[in-house]
C-alpha cells in the first residue's frame, strides 16, 4: 500500500457560535504522490477541508474540533501553523487576496523570507519555481499588471517555493477564462505527474477533474459520501445530481442514452472514451435517428434597441480595445456574448451604458445617440448586473438598496414605495427587506442586486459573468432568473465563459476576439463552428464535440447542444447486434 502523506481520523468541526457541523465523521487518507479532487455543492465544506490541513481550522478560527488529522506526520492540533506550512502550501480561490508585492520576485520571497529561508537558497529557488509554471523572465513585473492565469500560476509558484508535501488548492480556476483555468490545471497536473507533488484541489470543473484527479471525495453537508476514481464517482450520474452537483457532459449523455435501454457497456467520464463508445454503439446497428427540426429565432426587423456603427476604442495608454464593431441588438433578444479574457466583451457593454465614450464611430440606443444620454437616463433602460454582487451593494437593509436608485432619480415617494415592494416580492426578498444585504447567502446578494435594477423597470438587463464561483445550482438559479425576465419581454445579454450552461437560455451568440467580432448567429450555429471557437480559445461543450462525431459516423446532421438532446437521437429499437 503506497504511503500516506494526510490522514483524516474521525474529524468534525463546529464554527465558533455555531450549532451545525461543517465536517462532520470525516475518515480520509491521502496517498504521497497522488493527485486527489474534492467535490461538493457549496456549503458542502470544501473549504474549510483544506484549512485544517494546515492547521487554520481550528487554529486561527477556533471552535469545537474532534478527532485527528496528521500531515506529514505531524499532528495539526500540536504544532503550530507557521511549522505546518513548511509541508502543506495553500492556493485559494482569488488569487488576488494573497498577492501583496509589488513584483513576481518579491511575492516569491516573501513566502520564503517568512519561513526563514537563507538568502542564497532564496536566490536558487525563484528561477526554479518560476520555469515550473511558465513565468520565467517575469521577475521584475508588477504582479497587478498579469492576467486571472498568471496571477493563480504565481500563487501556486509562492506556494511551491516552500517545497511543500502536500499543495491544497481550493477552487483554483473558479474565477479565470477558459485559458486561464487550463494553464493552472496543466501546471497542477506537471507538478504532479512530473515532480511527484501531492496534490488535493477543490473544484466544480467537472471535465478537468476527471481527466486529471487520481481518486475524488464527495463531500456533502459535511460528510464525505463517496471516495473512489474519477470513472466511479462520475459515472453515477444519479449521485451527483441527487447533491446539486454536475457530471462531465459526455457522463451525463450517455446515462440518459443508457435509460432509454440502449446497451451501453458503461458511462465513460472523458470525451475520447465517449467518442469510443459511440463508434461500438454505430457499430452494433443502434438506432439513431436526427433530432426534431429546431426553429431559429425570429428574424427582427423594427428599429434595434441597441444600434453600433463602425465602433472604435481606444484606451488612455494607447491599447486597441476595439476595431470595426457593428451590431445591433433588438427588443427582446437573449445573447450570448463570449470570448477569452481581453476580447473587449467588457469594453463593449460599457459603451451600451455609457461608462466608455466611442473613439469613433456612434452608439445609438433606442435610436437616440448615447452620447446625448446620461448615465441616469441610460440606467432606466439598461440595468448592469456585475460578476460580484457585493460590490453593488452599499447600504445598510435590502429595502434600502433596492430603492436607491429610484429615489436618486426622484421618483414621487408613492412609485418608490411601489416599485421597491413588487421588485421584492418578484425577487422573494420582501421578507428579508429589513435585513443588511451582506447578512445574506451569496446567492440571495445576487437577488438583492437584480431586484435594485428591476426596480428600476429596463428594457435590457446585462449579466456579467453571472456563473463565476457559483456551483451548478448557483448558476442555474440566476441563469433561470434571467429566463423568466427574457419571457417578460426584457432584452438579456450575458457574458459568460461557461459555454455549456447557455443552450436552455440563450438564442443568439456574438463571439468576440481581439476586439473584433469573429462571429454573430444564432447559438446552434455558434457552437458548432469550433474553429472559430477555438481561435480565441475557447472550447465548443462536451455534446457538441459528441454530436460532431456521432454526424461523422452515421452522415447524418446532428445539430444538438446538449447531452439531453443527445441521448434523445437514440433509440432501444433496431439495436442490432446489442450486447
Amino acid at each position: 500500500m503506497s504511503e500516506t502523506i494526510a490522514v483524516f481520523d474521525k474529524v468534525s468541526y463546529f464554527y465558533p457560535r455555531s450549532t451545525r457541523a461543517v465536517l462532520s465523521e470525516i475518515s480520509l487518507e491521502i496517498k504521497k504522490g497522488e493527485f486527489f479532487g474534492l467535490i461538493g455543492p457549496t456549503g458542502a465544506g470544501k473549504t474549510t477541508l483544506c484549512c485544517a490541513l494546515n492547521g487554520i481550522v481550528p487554529q486561527f478560527y477556533g471552535g469545537r474540533f474532534f478527532g485527528n488529522i496528521h500531515v506529514a506526520g505531524l499532528d495539526t492540533l500540536e504544532h503550530p501553523i507557521n511549522e505546518i506550512a513548511r509541508h502543506v502550501g495553500e492556493v485559494f480561490e482569488d488569487p488576488e487576496t494573497q498577492l501583496i508585492a509589488t513584483s513576481i520576485e518579491n511575492e516569491i520571497a516573501f513566502e520564503l523570507e517568512n519561513l526563514k529561508v537563507p538568502r542564497e537558497e532564496m536566490i536558487r529557488r525563484i528561477p526554479w519555481v518560476l520555469d515550473i509554471v511558465r513565468l520565467q523572465g517575469m521577475q521584475k513585473k508588477n504582479p497587478v499588471e498579469l492576467s486571472g492565469g498568471q496571477k493563480q500560476r504565481l500563487a501556486i509558484a509562492a506556494a511551491l517555493a516552500a517545497q511543500p508535501d502536500l499543495l491544497v488548492l481550493d477552487e483554483p480556476t473558479s474565477q479565470l477564462d477558459p485559458v486561464g483555468a487550463q494553464e493552472v490545471f496543466s501546471t497542477v497536473y506537471k507538478l504532479n505527474k512530473e515532480l511527484g507533488m501531492t496534490i488535493l484541489m477543490s473544484s466544480h470543473a467537472a471535465e478537468e477533474m476527471a481527466q486529471y484527479a487520481d481518486r475524488i471525495g464527495l463531500l456533502s453537508e459535511g460528510r464525505l459520501i463517496a471516495v473512489g476514481t474519477p470513472d466511479e464517482i462520475y459515472s453515477r450520474v444519479d449521485l451527483l445530481q441527487e447533491n446539486a452537483l454536475r457530471p462531465p457532459q459526455v457522463a451525463s449523455a450517455f446515462y440518459q442514452i443508457k435509460a432509454r435501454s440502449v446497451p451501453v457497456c458503461k458511462v465513460p467520464v472523458r470525451v475520447d472514451e465517449g467518442k469510443q463508445e459511440l463508434a461500438r454503439l454505430v457499430h452494433d446497428g443502434a438506432a439513431i435517428e436526427p433530432p426534431r427540426h429546431f426553429a431559429e429565432p425570429e428574424k427582427k426587423t423594427e428599429q434595434p434597441l441597441v444600434h453600433i456603427e463602425n465602433l472604435e476604442h481606444v484606451y488612455p495608454d494607447g491599447t486597441k480595445a476595439l476595431h470595426g464593431i457593428s451590431l445591433d441588438i433588438h427588443t427582446g433578444e437573449y445573447v450570448l456574448v463570449i470570448g477569452q479574457n481581453g476580447a473587449g466583451k467588457s469594453t463593449l457593454v460599457k459603451h451600451f451604458l455609457n461608462l466608455l465614450k466611442p473613439t469613433t464611430g456612434v452608439v445609438r440606443i433606442n435610436g437616440i445617440d448615447s452620447s446625448k444620454l446620461s448615465v441616469s437616463d441610460l440606467a432606466s433602460h439598461i440595468g448592469y448586473i456585475a460578476q460580484n454582487p457585493d460590490n453593488q451593494i452599499f447600504n445598510m437593509t435590502v429595502w434600502d438598496e433596492v430603492s436607491f436608485a429610484l429615489k436618486n432619480l426622484k421618483y414621487s415617494k408613492a412609485d418608490v414605495e411601489r416599485l421597491t415592494t413588487e421588485s421584492l416580492q418578484a425577487m422573494g426578498l420582501y421578507e428579508s427587506r429589513e435585513m443588511h444585504p451582506l447578512a445574506l447567502p451569496k446567492g440571495d446578494r445576487a437577488r438583492v442586486v437584480i431586484a435594485a435594477i428591476l426596480a428600476m423597470q429596463p428594457d435590457t438587463v446585462i449579466f456579467d459573468e453571472p456563473t463565476t464561483g457559483q456551483d451548478f445550482r448557483g448558476a442555474h438559479y440566476i441563469l433561470d432568473i434571467s429566463r423568466k425576465l427574457h419571457q417578460m419581454g426584457k432584452t438579456i445579454i450575458v457574458i459568460t465563459h461557461h459555454l455549456y450552461l447557455m443552450p436552455e437560455y440563450a438564442e443568439r451568440v456574438i463571439l468576440m476576439g481581439k476586439g473584433t467580432i469573429l462571429l454573430d448567429a444564432p447559438i446552434r450555429q455558434a457552437y458548432f463552428d469550433t474553429e472559430k471557437l477555438q481561435s480565441t480559445y475557447l472550447s465548443a461543450p462536451q455534446a457538441v464535440e459528441l454530436a460532431q462525431e456521432l454526424s461523422r459516423l452515421t452522415g447524418k446532421p446532428l445539430p444538438v447542444l446538449t447531452a439531453e438532446e443527445l441521448a434523445g437521437c437514440f433509440s432501444a429499437a433496431g439495436n442490432g447486434g446489442a450486447r
